[in-house]
């Protein structure tokens, strides 16, 4: 196999890999009920929450993707990533109190009791599908092809396989505490390495930051750009942006599992700002590295090269391999999440109804056995990515239109307590039905708006078909929907007597005038 990399470097990497391995095995040992391989036994305080959060958000192709984004088009589709911090706001705020008052394992759950058990199948179907073909076979074939730039002879598919046992191995017997701890590592590693790469970068160009504007198109370093804008205009900023961020921090069980896993309320809404906090770091050390190699590569022609490049080319011997364990890590983190939130869904949502007598050790066999299932389903299928490039970019777009009646459903069901099952049922049904539609006509080139702004249209119309429905139809039982919506008291519950800087408010506001002076910075 041949290598751009030192033995030195390998070695590290090497080294990383069974650390890894080694804490999450460590783990398992005390991994014996299905509350302890979904949800790390209710445990996690909000550094690892913080951290686990980060990670698993963070993947290999996001590093590469927006490294290069930022060398050929400029930092606009940097916004995804330092913006989460407002959509983790609104979980802090209002829908963490809710699911962990309501100790639900999945979020379909907290579906099946706000509104009944066709919304809850068939939002877990949709997320077991999307996470498993579109998340981990994505991060497997990603990541398999980042680790090519590094090691050329490399073949993808036994890559794809040794990257799925490996994340799957300690993710089957070490539960979501083996993801979220390992996670934690990884997110530091991260850290450091990009950390490191970009200051040496600087150091290239003097530490001037006038040489790095004068060395990109006056329009790099802005987020607000025109409506025929193909990466993302400004209607989609304002309108798409917010709500795939939505969906995505507050209802997707990828990403939600390690907040249900939280000690407290006070311990999850902690963890939910440092993730958001977090969450600006990549704008600074993995988009403007992309920024500043302009001025020491121009004219690259594919500008998914330049990280590699960066690395391989500025860092000594040993941060290479520093920073090479932290695009694997995005990759495991990405992965381990993956599995465990799916096989999670499958057993609490679809399982485990049909056998409501099933003890905690048993619910943790089933959930083995289906993180394992899962694990091959994605390692063979994630090879054969290459072979559907086109499908696959649109199977990216259609993920986001499906997501509008989804948001609909959690954030208007909440303050709306007239919607109910049928309005949520039928809201699923034409709002995704609607959203392959306006995919299709938009291949037939029939509807050309940008799939941020379709985000935006549907969300509009799965609002108005959700409360027309509802008002159709029979009112819920109020009883029963206690508890599921919102209430006065429900963003202040916790902070009772706390002292200023421990009350997440005072965080968050924090949160807000950071980010908002970087839209401005960058508008």
């Amino acid at each position: 196999m041949d290598s751009v990399i030192s033995n030195i470097d390998i070695g590290i990497v090497i080294t990383y890999f069974v650390v890894v391995l080694g804490i999450g095995l460590y783990i398992a040992k005390s991994t014996k009920t299905g509350e302890d391989l979904f949800l790390g036994g209710r445990s996690f305080g909000w550094g690892l929450i913080g951290l686990s959060l980060f990670a698993s958000n963070i993947s290999s192709s996001t590093i590469i993707g927006l490294s290069g984004a930022a060398y050929t088009t400029g930092i606009v589709n940097s916004v995804y990533e330092w913006m989460s911090g407002i959509p983790l706001i609104i979980a802090a705020l209002i829908f963490v109190p809710l699911y962990l008052k309501n100790k639900i394992t999945t979020i379909p759950e907290f579906l099946e009791k706000r509104f009944d058990r066709r919304s809850q199948l068939i939002f877990s179907g949709i997320s077991v599908f999307t996470t498993i073909m579109v998340d981990t076979a994505g991060a497997l074939y990603a990541g398999s092809l980042v680790l090519q730039f590094f090691f050329p002879g490399l073949p993808l598919w036994q890559t794809a396989v040794f990257l799925a046992i490996l994340a799957g191995t300690y993710t089957i017997f070490g539960g979501l505490k083996a993801v979220v701890y390992t996670d934690a590592l990884q997110a530091i590693i991260l850290i450091i390495g990009c950390t490191t790469l970009t200051w040496m970068v600087f150091g290239k160009l003097d530490f001037s930051w006038s040489k790095v504007l004068a060395s990109v198109p006056e329009d790099h370093f802005s987020i607000v750009r025109p409506l025929d804008d193909k990466g993302l205009p400004w209607p989609g900023l304002i309108v798409g942006v917010p709500l795939l961020g939505f969906w995505y921090w507050s209802t997707n069980q990828y990403i939600v599992q390690r907040i249900l896993g939280a000690k407290s309320l006070v311990q999850a809404r902690w963890g939910v700002i440092l993730a958001g906090f977090l969450k600006i770091i990549p704008l600074f050390i993995m988009v403007v590295p992309g920024a500043m190699a302009v001025s020491l590569y121009p004219g690259l022609e594919n500008g998914d090269a330049v990280f590699p490049m960066l690395v391989t080319e500025i860092l000594p011997v040993g941060m290479v391999g520093l920073v090479l364990a932290g695009l694997v890590s995005a990759i495991l983190s990405s992965v381990d999440s993956a599995l465990n939130s799916s096989s999670t869904l499958i057993v609490i949502d679809f399982i485990k109804p049909s056998r409501p007598d099933l003890s905690g050790e048993q619910v943790a066999k089933y959930g083995r056995i289906t993180t394992f299932v899962l694990m091959f389903i994605a390692a063979l299928w994630a090879p054969q990515i290459q072979n559907f490039s086109g499908l696959w970019d649109y199977m990216q777009q259609m993920f986001s239109i499906i997501v509008p009646p989804i948001a609909v459903i959690f954030l208007v069901g909440v303050f709306f307590k007239r919607g109910n099952g049928d309005g949520a049922f039928w809201t699923l049904v034409i709002g995704i039905a609607l959203g392959i539609l306006l995919f299709i006509l938009g291949e037939a080139g029939l509807w050309n708006l940008h799939f941020t702004i379709n985000v935006g249209v549907l969300f509009v119309v799965s609002s108005i078909i959700f409360v027309v429905v509802s008002l159709m139809t029979k009112p819920p039982l109020l009883e029963k929907i206690d508890g599921l919506t919102y209430r006065p008291g429900l963003i202040s519950e916790g902070n009772e007597n706390m002292i200023w800087y421990k009350n997440y408010l005072y965080q968050m506001l924090l949160l807000i005038l950071l980010i908002a002076g970087i839209v401005i910075w960058l508008w």
